[in-house]
């Protein structure tokens, strides 16, 4: 009856924080960012008479505007384009000054300080504002708006993202395609759009983007690549993974002739591609993908870069999905050497921080317990060195290696970690937050095992209590806590009736959402008939005992996938 108990929860490896990307160092170039392409060499046809200013900031008031460079008080000095000299029309100084405002806000951002990028952001948007107000909304309304909603991104801002994206939206479809700048815009646009989660704008503007360069420099050129990965990851978002694939066989295609068979530019679209066969399955040809990135890179930077060992994770990936766990582990391995030799991301790096959690979810899932605790321990040590002790971010990791301990049976310790965990999320987190029912149902599984019975009933019911508020009594962490709870006060002797109501819930649960012929609906069903036959109510028991027979010899001759 508790059986249920003794695997819960182990896929929480995941909870670390990760990086949403696992290759972003893969993709990062010198020079990413802000960037527009140089397509026309004329100027910009409608002046709205531009020049950098300064900004004056002060606490609590509006930032003050000049017409005019202005001296300010103190080392800070920030720019905004405002109406001022019509000499001002040269598209290289026109983009320094996008690139130099927006490498501005990026810093400010990067430093902390994001009230001051607040104030440039929104003062910047003022001035444009009322350009437009005056009837000048064109390709260099266009081009700054775009530079603002990439400070507003980095921000976080999404509300007022989308309402700059709205403005661009009705600017750059009145602008005509052979302007200067608009691809890029639209490419921005286009990424934003897909952060987001507005697929079908993003859609519309990486359409509009490769129409404009496919007419400018043909279907076969590398000026293409940005906007097809874009596109490809519309139609991977969306489902429509045969159209994604092949836009990134085009993209490689492409690359390979204009660029050669081994061009780094080729670990973009490769890199896609294998990600996208992950996600499918096809851990073969993943393999292949990954292999390649791995080769271009050894060849361009040689064996001890940083970056191979990066390719080497992404292809521990495709061979842990091969079922080649052995080699996937010699490979995380080899790739966090590489990498801490080389010293090419710090050690408190968040893609350093996943390898290291794949490694010890890899060891294990192959019985190396004591390796994989001590890769987690590793991962502790090295986040409190840099973070600090009881810094929120330890919390992963202390929940992980709970969890080690737990499958090791070493419940006092997984206790003590678990304890630590909810004593640092008291600190930063709301007791009634989703994310602290995590380590409070792991506790109360670990005091379980330690018969504190009482103790860990309380627990349970108020993860219950909680999930029920938060994400509703018919979903599946609900039915999560309930079948814990249920274990609990069955070995309490509660109330049997009260006891198969809870059953019948989780049961209900499992059949929505994993499906009525799912093991873990199995499991439950044996407890309901149980608990009925206990109950003497064999009017109710025969039914379900019959799908119980078929659901057993169904699942029994299933072949394994």
């Amino acid at each position: 009856m508790v059986s249920s108990l003794l695997c819960l929860h182990y896929s929480s490896f995941y909870f670390s924080r990760r990086t949403q990307d696992v290759v972003r160092d893969l993709l990062l170039r010198p020079g990413c960012g802000l960037s527009y392409f140089r397509l026309y060499p004329n100027l910009l046809p409608c002046s709205s008479e531009k020049l950098l200013l300064s900004l004056r900031h002060s606490k609590g008031k509006k930032p003050q505007f000049a017409s005019g460079s202005v001296a300010v008080e103190g080392p800070e000095r920030s720019k905004m384009f405002c109406n001022s000299d019509p000499r001002i029309h040269d598209m290289d100084e026109f983009v320094s000054q996008l690139q130099e405002l927006f490498t501005q806000v990026k810093s400010l951002i990067k430093s902390g300080n994001k009230e001051d990028a607040m104030h440039i952001l929104q003062a910047n948007y003022e001035a444009v504002k009322e350009q437009m107000n005056y009837g000048c909304a064109g390709i260099e309304q266009a081009a700054i708006l775009d530079t603002l909603a990439l400070g507003y991104m980095g921000i976080g801002d999404v509300k007022f993202v989308k309402h700059l994206l709205k403005l661009l939206k009705d600017i750059t479809s009145c602008v005509e395609d052979d302007q200067p700048l608009l691809d890029s815009i639209l490419m921005h646009m286009g990424s934003i759009s897909l952060t987001i989660g507005k697929f079908d704008d993003a859609s519309l503007v990486y359409d509009r983007c490769l129409k404009i360069l496919e007419r400018e420099f043909g279907e076969d050129n590398p000026f293409l690549i940005t906007p097809l990965m874009g596109r490809a990851k519309v139609f991977r978002l969306t489902g429509r993974i045969t159209k994604a694939e092949s836009i990134y066989h085009r993209a490689i295609k492409i690359l390979e002739k204009c660029r050669g068979m081994e061009s780094e530019e080729l670990v973009v679209p490769l890199f896609g591609l294998g990600d996208l066969y992950i996600s499918e399955g096809k851990a073969i040809e993943a393999e292949s993908c990954f292999s390649r990135i791995l080769c271009i890179y050894q060849k361009q930077y040689g064996e001890t870069d940083g970056k191979v060992g990066i390719a080497m994770s992404s292809l521990a990936h495709a061979k842990c999905a091969k079922g080649e766990v052995k080699e996937a582990i010699n490979l995380y391995r080899s790739g966090l050497q590489i990498i801490i030799e080389s010293k090419y991301l710090n050690l408190d790096d968040d893609l350093l921080e996943k390898m290291r959690v794949d490694l010890a979810e890899l060891l294990h899932a192959t019985g190396r317990e004591q390796e994989g605790r001590e890769v987690l321990q590793e991962s502790l040590l090295i986040n409190e060195k840099y973070k600090g002790i009881e810094h929120p971010n330890s919390v992963g990791h202390l929940l992980n290696l709970a969890i080690s301990y737990s499958r090791s049976k070493n419940y006092t310790e997984a206790e003590r970690l678990l304890r630590t965990c909810l004593h640092i999320m008291s600190k930063t987190v709301d007791p009634r937050d989703q994310s602290i029912t995590i380590p409070m149902l792991h506790l109360a599984v670990t005091l379980y095992h330690l018969k504190e019975d009482e103790e860990a009933e309380d627990l349970a019911l108020e993860v219950v209590q909680i999930r029920e508020k938060l994400i509703g009594k018919e979903s599946l962490p609900v039915g999560e806590a309930l079948d814990c709870l249920v274990s609990i006060q069955t070995r309490l002797e509660r109330d049997d009736k009260d006891i198969l109501a809870k059953l019948r819930r989780v049961l209900s649960i499992q059949e929505r959402e994993l499906g009525h012929e799912s093991e873990e609906s199995l499991t439950t069903l044996k407890k309901v008939v149980f608990y009925l036959d206990k109950m003497g109510l064999k009017d109710e028991k025969l039914p379900l005992q019959r799908r119980l027979h078929l659901l057993k010899t169904k699942l029994k001759h299933r072949i394994p996938v």
